[in-house]
């Protein structure tokens, strides 16, 4: 079968977006079948394009079997909604106009949100190409957009939006949500649930795995003694992450066990430079911020790691999301502490490798922290818990294989 599958987001990038397509990506190609990336020139979320992808309209490459073809983008740090929209719109653009000269007629063709830019790209393609469209939905915008406080409900670009999440629902022949509850939402539209697929977010479980802590720890330069809870990914307004610098006045305050419990953040994001001025002007030596870093180094700090923060705001969109990193932090065998309801809360408390607490709550995060500084034998039950679960239900290899049966092959087979 020969797939094409569009995102503006893709390795070297990381991320969510980019580990997703990759991962499914290259896992099909194993089992045999063509897959050919259409991306833009990776950028995200510095804006910097590396200098080794510099001077190119466009590119081939091939990684793990798969095709890749990039296309021109406005190159945009993630923060500020006007540079932003025009790294989407180009993105969007430049697939649309420069990918049928490059890539082959697909038997399926895939766009993944957010931006909702992509998709329309992608549907314009799947036309051109007479392919059809399958509509991945990995964020349920605009709403988000409106819940964080991007933008009010009532702005023009909202209403907009609204209407194109509309149309782009009502031409895809198949919808793959990456939540359950993510179904609903789309149904309240008016889209028959038949053709709406789950797929959710997983992990490779041969990178995020159970490690040798001190190992690792020495390997980054941690404190071998210390408590450490970590947080990895972006650094944004969703996240709330102004809870942990409160969290780590509390914890200074504290003495005790608490006194031994040591943040790192590890990301990059619009809200990093307030969140790291808030923690030098209070004089913090309990939380240290790091710069983003190659995959394979981010697990090496979850395995560094005693626990691992899943954090978002109280809103009630968030209810219906599940952070792809808690299916990282389940592979490598590690305690999860979450400020995340609904159903995101539900699977920690099934695979019993998790603790929720009330997001935006400083105060009882930091009560949390220290009481499991003090219990490593529960963490350590947690964290053989989540890898189990992680292994029976989220493994890469096995999601990949159900997204190709239920939704892909079908597809194809059928046609547009």
């Amino acid at each position: 079968m020969r797939i094409l599958y569009l995102s503006q987001y893709f390795p070297p990038e990381m991320g969510a977006p980019a580990a997703r397509v990759s991962e499914l990506s290259r896992e099909w190609a194993r089992l045999g079948h063509r897959v050919t990336v259409l991306t833009g020139f990776p950028n995200h979320p510095t804006g910097v394009i590396p200098p080794e992808y510099r001077g190119e309209l466009w590119r081939r490459e091939e990684r793990d079997g798969v095709q890749i073809i990039r296309t021109p983008i406005y190159a945009a740090a993630n923060r500020g909604v006007l540079k932003r929209s025009l790294a989407y719109i180009s993105s969007s653009l430049s697939s649309a106009l420069v990918g049928p000269l490059l890539a082959e007629r697909p038997d399926v063709l895939i766009a993944t949100s957010p931006q909702f830019l992509t998709a329309m790209s992608g549907l314009w393609l799947s036309k051109l190409l007479r392919a059809p469209f399958v509509f991945e939905v990995r964020d349920l915008w605009p709403r988000s957009i409106v819940e964080v406080g991007a933008l009010p409900a009532d702005h023009l670009g909202i209403r907009a939006l609204e209407k194109l999440e509309r149309m782009l629902y009502r031409n895809a022949d198949r919808i793959v949500a990456v939540t359950h509850s993510f179904v609903d939402e789309i149904a309240a539209h008016g889209i028959d649930r038949k053709k709406i697929a789950v797929i959710t977010n997983g992990v490779d479980l041969d990178l995020f795995q159970p490690r040798d802590r001190a190992a690792d720890r020495a390997r980054l330069g941690l404190p071998h003694d210390a408590f450490i809870a970590s947080y990895v990914g972006t650094h944004g307004m969703a996240h709330g992450l102004g809870t942990l610098v409160e969290a780590a006045k509390r914890l200074r305050e504290k003495g005790g066990a608490a006194s031994k419990v040591l943040l790192l953040l590890l990301g990059e994001g619009a809200e990093k430079p307030r969140l790291v001025e808030e923690a030098k002007a209070a004089g913090l030596t309990n939380i240290l911020f790091w710069d983003q870093r190659p995959r394979d180094e981010v697990a090496q700090v979850l395995s560094a790691s005693n626990a691992c923060l899943v954090m978002l705001k109280d809103a009630p969109l968030f209810r219906t999301v599940i952070p792809s990193k808690i299916f990282e932090c389940m592979g490598a065998a590690r305690a999860i502490v979450s400020t995340v309801e609904g159903e995101s809360r539900r699977i920690l408390e099934a695979a019993e490798c998790g603790i929720f607490s009330p997001p935006e709550d400083a105060g009882a995060l930091a009560n949390l922290l220290a009481q499991l500084a003090a219990d490593p034998a529960r963490l350590d039950a947690m964290g053989q818990s989540g890898r189990a679960h992680a292994l029976a239900n989220y493994s890469r290899t096995a999601l990949a294989r159900r997204y190709l049966d239920e939704v892909l092959a079908p597809l194809a087979v059928r046609g547009p």
